[in-house]
């Protein structure tokens, strides 16, 4: 019976350590450099993470300016860096899903649509802060705990253009609704990217065009921004298949979580159900 309790023990353990290395190595997460050690741990609960088993960095508010000066306002990017994120890398074709906490400004799929466009796929994004602020540097973190789960840098183009895409569309949410916003430069992007459409007037007029089906009123001003963006999404050297194939999925991914919100089971949650049924079986063997 001993040698038997002792072969349950050791194969939880290594079951344990088996499961605990997988997921650091699939886990990032970034936090604000001006966050003091109660936010920073507030933060690492809130993702359900220990800080001596995941890879964490930290993200300056020199970086968020490096990417959002001329795009956002002063007052948007603040002088201090506080947004955090945690970052998920899923197995191909899982989808991607963002969900935020004290984050007023911006919404998950405002930067869900940016991440796209980034050329950011399957993923689990948590961005988050320990108070209220607008989100507008929630994308740098986010951005900079991709390259170090993936290995390799994002091209710093497509970091700007995805950082202005969500500026975009977070100030055209405050006039049309964050919402009306998001799923009008979602539907334009698509059309944009699947057509391959390249001249301005063509890009105008698409944008006009869907605005029209979604019954949003634009001003000449806003039609402009949005045409601007649209012409810089096209000069990126991107996997437009790729984007296309997202976009899709995530319009039907938002439908499908209108109607159910619970999540499939993915190769962890069976993994923990295995771990627990173990534990279970354990302690059975120690009570008798």
């Amino acid at each position: 019976m001993k040698k038997l309790k002792f072969i349950y023990i050791t194969l939880l353990s290594l079951l344990l350590v088996v499961f605990v290395s997988y997921g650091s190595q699939q886990v990032v997460v970034t936090l604000g450099n001006d966050l003091n050690q109660q936010q920073r741990q507030q933060m690492l609960d809130l993702f359900r993470v220990e800080e001596e088993t995941t890879r964490i960095l930290v993200v300056t508010n020199e970086e968020e300016r490096r990417y959002l000066e001329g795009v956002a306002t002063e007052r948007q990017i603040g002088t201090r860096a506080i947004s955090s994120a945690f970052v998920e890398n899923l197995q191909q074709g899982e989808g991607m899903s963002v969900e935020t906490y004290n984050i007023t400004w911006v919404t998950g799929e405002m930067i869900m649509n940016a991440l796209i466009t980034a050329e950011v796929t399957d993923a689990k994004v948590i961005a988050a802060a320990p108070f209220d602020v607008s989100g507008t540097a929630a994308l740098t973190g986010i951005l900079k705990a991709f390259e170090e789960l993936r290995g390799k840098p994002i091209d710093e183009e497509q970091k700007r253009v995805a950082n202005e895409e969500m500026i975009t569309t977070g100030e055209l949410g405050e006039d049309i609704g964050k919402d009306e916003a998001t799923t009008l430069i979602r539907e334009i992007k698509q059309i944009i990217v699947e057509r391959r459409i390249q001249e301005p007037e063509e890009i105008r007029r698409v944008v006009i065009e869907i605005a029209g089906q979604l019954n949003i009123q634009l001003s000449e001003e806003q039609v402009g921004n949005i045409t601007n963006l649209m012409r810089q999404i096209t000069k990126l050297n991107i996997n437009t298949e790729a984007i296309k194939q997202q976009l899709e999925g995530i319009g039907q991914q938002l439908r499908d979580i209108s109607r159910d919100n619970q999540e499939v089971q993915s190769l962890l949650g069976r993994i923990i159900e295995m771990l627990r049924k173990l534990i279970e079986s354990i302690l059975g063997i120690f009570s008798r």
